[in-house]
């Protein structure tokens, strides 16, 4: 098959799913930025509505931040200036009525293991448990471990309009890899 089939085959697949912005690779926090940044532009340009725009931008770097500090395939730099990216796929889209943004890396299977314990709570909850139960987290020290506030899950299933879907795929003895739909 001509490259060019294979991924126009590619785009169309991705066009029918509803997608409109995709990334795959190594990301860093200045990569954030640009495609935050062109994500805002093209909603902006389609005219979204603004709350609307506000949660998905939101919830697209909490998932893009989440890549950063947790995927298990990293890059780091040798000498000069520290630098680390780290891999993952991340995706915007829109179905019939919502919105999505999907992320996708690569965890070590412990922590495979221990996201699926915490976004099944949270799945279990509804928006007003997961209200209080985020205000009660933002009082308490971040978990040890967390290279973060220990709440961008917790604030990914406050800002979305329907419980959010994830999945992991065993890769080996000590991969798996994760995946996170939000909608709004």
């Amino acid at each position: 098959m001509p490259i060019a089939t294979q991924y126009f085959d590619v785009h169309q697949r991705m066009r029918d799913q509803g997608v409109i912005f995709s990334f795959v690779g190594y990301v860093s926090e200045g990569i954030l930025f640009s495609l935050g940044e062109a994500l805002k532009q093209k909603m902006r340009l389609e005219e979204t509505d603004a709350n609307v725009t506000k949660r998905v931008f939101s919830i697209f770097v909490e998932q893009v931040q989440n890549i950063i500090r947790y995927s298990a395939e990293r890059l780091h730099a040798d000498s000069g200036t520290p630098a680390e990216m780290s891999s993952g796929l991340i995706t915007v889209g829109r179905d019939a009525t919502h919105f999505f943004v999907v992320c996708g890396n690569i965890v070590g299977r412990a922590e495979g293991d221990d996201l699926r314990v915490r976004l099944d709570e949270l799945v279990r909850m509804d928006p007003d448990t997961i209200k209080s139960y985020y205000r009660e987290k933002l009082r308490e020290p971040p978990e040890a471990g967390s290279r973060g506030a220990s709440i961008g899950l917790i604030e990914i299933a406050r800002r979305s309009t329907r419980p959010i879907e994830f999945g992991l795929t065993e890769l080996d003895a000590d991969r798996a890899f994760f995946c996170l739909k939000a909608y709004i």
